[in-house]
């Protein structure tokens, strides 16, 4: 199954060239693959460069010609709009994450609370940008099944829900900074609903916030998507193919990620 999932992914025709491979990867990918990144250089002293965005705008970018080798994202959904439009191989699915929340520290919030909390009108929630980033969209998910546990609870949530990463226009955070930390230091919202992984880097940069995990109903994972561009560095297959292993999925999975290869 590993074998035919590896080939999958390795379905177009490659330039050979000398240039660096370019990655472009989903900021919640940011810390895991910059590991990565480093250890498969050490192992081909190949020069790979990485740049971490919203998953929504990486794929408009190659869609509007950014010469990019591979394309991680943080849904299936943006690299297989690119397999359709023949500007990308198969798709494969290398690692999936899933919501959490993050509280500041004197929300009393719980995991079973969680919703009750988010529709508190005094509380202000906050989100990544739907579309632009699958962690709003994900979000944009979870609101849809609160309705089958609170009538309203969809309309209210979707209404009050403040857009603040991820977003072409969103504010950025400073250089070094973790998105998330930073926009719970900066006190943008009480309660912010983000993939995991991306919570448990901002609580090392701010301590007190609490990770609240989402309740079984209202639970939505995220499945993370690998293609390699049309006319991508050759190189790129074997990159492609270090993510894939055992070595590439044990570093995704020391930062908290689901690696299904492993």
């Amino acid at each position: 199954m590993k074998k035919w999932i590896a080939v999958a992914v390795l379905t177009l025709p490659f330039m050979a060239n000398s240039t660096p491979l370019e990655l472009r990867a989903a900021g919640s990918l940011k810390a895991a693959m910059a590991e990565i990144v480093s250890e498969y250089q050490q192992l081909e002293s190949e020069t790979v460069n990485a740049e971490f965005a919203p998953s929504g705008l990486l794929r408009k970018r190659i869609e509007e010609g950014e010469r990019v080798d591979l394309f991680a994202s943080a849904n299936m959904k943006h690299p297989q709009t690119l397999h359709a439009s023949d500007k990308s191989g198969s798709v494969v699915m290398f690692a999936r994450n899933k919501l959490c929340a993050i509280a500041q520290p004197e929300v009393d919030v719980a995991s079973d609370s969680l919703l009750e909390k988010m529709l508190q009108d005094s509380i202000k929630v906050g989100i990544s940008t739907p579309k632009a980033d699958p962690a709003g969209d994900y979000a944009w998910a979870l609101f849809g099944r609160a309705d089958k546990v609170q009538l309203g609870a969809t309309q209210k949530l979707e209404h009050k829900a403040i857009k603040l990463t991820g977003g072409a226009n969103t504010a950025v955070a400073p250089k070094g900074r973790n998105p998330y930390g930073w926009v719970m230091e900066n006190r943008r919202a009480d309660i912010f609903l983000t993939y995991c992984t991306n919570a448990v880097l901002a609580q090392k940069e701010l301590p007190t916030l609490q990770i609240v995990q989402i309740p079984q109903a209202l639970s939505v994972g995220a499945n993370y998507g690998l293609t390699i561009l049309e006319g991508a560095n050759v190189n790129s297959t074997e990159f492609a193919m270090f993510i894939l292993s055992q070595p590439g999925q044990n570093i995704l999975a020391k930062y908290g990620f689901d690696a299904p290869l492993r």
